[in-house]
């Protein structure tokens, strides 16, 4: 039997580390430098994306000032972000998910920056709206 939205979101619990985090865009030939950069912090939380148009990093925002002179052409999101961990394990075929959890925090007024692993699914929200998201998500729970 394949999981359901209500299922996984009973099961849920949402994790944060409880650290700001900066959101930059590089030019695509960064990819390396970033990848360095992703490498030497570490530490989890981090996240490279790369397209054909740019290179996305999110690191703790206090490693950004030892790794700003090595990426040129960054510009840096002037909002700074929390992290939220979905901490479930999510099956791959699982449909409507992040739909119910976005529509939720939407109807919140709350922008959201989704990135997803393997199983789990990750929510950066501006600071300013952390604990706005954290009561929506967990009230979303109790009433699924």
């Amino acid at each position: 039997m394949s999981q359901t939205v209500k299922q996984a979101l009973s099961a849920a619990s949402f994790y944060s580390d409880g650290q700001p985090y900066a959101f930059a865009r590089l030019p695509a030939a960064a990819i390396m430098a970033a990848a360095g950069v992703i490498a030497e912090i570490g530490e989890p939380f981090g996240a490279l994306l790369v397209d054909k148009d740019e290179v996305t990093l999110m690191i703790p925002a206090e490693a950004w000032d030892d790794f700003a002179k090595r990426l040129p052409g960054s510009t840096l999101s002037p909002q700074r972000y929390r992290l939220i961990t979905i901490d479930v394990a999510l099956e791959p075929d699982l449909v409507g998910f992040m739909a119910h959890i976005s529509k939720a925090l939407a109807d919140a007024g709350i922008s959201i920056l989704p990135f997803a692993a393997y199983t789990r699914d990750h929510l950066f929200v501006t600071e300013e709206n952390f604990n706005l998201a954290i009561t929506t998500l967990e009230k979303l729970k109790t009433n699924s």
